[in-house]
């Protein structure tokens, strides 16, 4: 074993959870001898710390290098895994890098190599042009929700990265979605699939449907959410506007909100979502953008202001409940 120092028990005892699920030990095993593994497990599953356990496995306390590169679709799932890193308490360095804020920031955290880096693909292409980053010795490559980065077109950046990783021997694909086709640049053989979705709703989660005899639908809303109470609510929309107009119309009816989406400032977005996770404000006005990698617990309600357009995506929003 390369890193003799480090334990899982004490990684667990830090992040406060008694026992691993059976998708993260399934994962755990496989990753022992496989170096191409495909992990497919609903949001909300625990597929952070499947991969993040057997990544830390191979990290080499001795070697002051870059060793390990997570790329992920979008800075919030970088910034989630940075922290739930640093809570493990592995010793090891973790350096995040992703747009909308200064890289020079970055820079600075990358003079001393961290032994492991997350990050944007865009952010990550332009580090490693500039010389930023030296992968000479990266040999561990996890593509986080992999399917969300090829939807959201960074397949070019993405491919410019791998292609940069000339020691590379291990490779960790996660998604929430199935038969999502792996391109090439990936460089998969013989990968084992740990296929851990139900493809079921959680049995917690009660649907129901509110019927509004306006067309315009929001003081339909407004009502529901003073029948609600005061409880935790995320409100997803389809367009950014929508989530404008919604969020100013609840604040003028009273009622404190927060609202979320891609054409906002990183700050502002980081500031909304701690408001919510805070309990400083209990409704979230949000697009999809909200509906994956975002760790954030205790939600009681998702109302669907606006259906989404696929299957999918109605059931990865209804997935930030499946904690309850």
């Amino acid at each position: 074993m390369q890193n003799s120092l480090f334990s899982i028990e004490d990684s667990l005892s830090n992040l406060q959870i008694d026992a691993l699920n059976d998708m993260q030990l399934t994962s755990l095993e496989a990753n022992k001898n496989a170096d191409s593994v495909v992990l497919l497990s609903d949001t909300g599953s625990g597929k952070t710390l499947a991969f993040l356990l057997p990544v830390t496995q191979l990290l080499d306390r001795d070697k002051r290098v870059t060793q390990a590169l997570i790329i992920v679709p979008s800075r919030e799932l970088a910034l989630q895994i940075e922290q739930v890193f640093k809570k493990m308490g592995t010793g090891f360095k973790i350096t995040c890098c992703y747009g909308g804020h200064l890289r020079e920031t970055e820079e600075n955290n990358l003079k001393q190599a961290p032994a492991l880096i997350v990050g944007t693909p865009g952010r990550l292409a332009d580090h490693i042009r500039r010389g930023n980053i030296t992968t000479t010795h990266i040999e561990t490559l996890v593509l986080d929700e992999f399917d969300k980065s090829l939807e959201q077109g960074f397949e070019e950046e993405m491919s410019f990265v791998v292609g940069s990783l000339p020691a590379l021997k291990k490779r960790i694909l996660t998604s929430a979605t199935e038969a999502v086709e792996v391109p090439a640049f990936v460089g998969l053989k013989n990968p084992v699939e740990i296929n851990f979705l139900t493809g079921e709703k959680s049995p917690a989660l009660a649907i129901q449907m509110v019927k509004s005899d306006d067309k315009d639908k929001s003081g339909t809303l407004f009502r529901l959410i003073c029948a609600l109470g005061n409880r935790s609510t995320i409100i997803f929309c389809n367009q950014r506007e929508f989530v404008d107009q919604l969020s100013v119309f609840l604040r003028d009816k009273g009622i404190y909100n927060v609202f979320y989406h891609g054409a906002m400032e990183q700050q502002e977005r980081d500031s909304a979502l701690c408001k919510f996770r805070n309990g400083s404000s209990n409704v979230l006005v949000t697009t999809d953008l909200a509906a994956r990698g975002l760790d954030i617990p205790n939600i009681r309600y998702i109302v669907h202001y606006q259906l989404p357009n696929t299957e999918e995506s109605y059931t990865h929003r209804n997935g930030r409940t499946a904690d309850g």
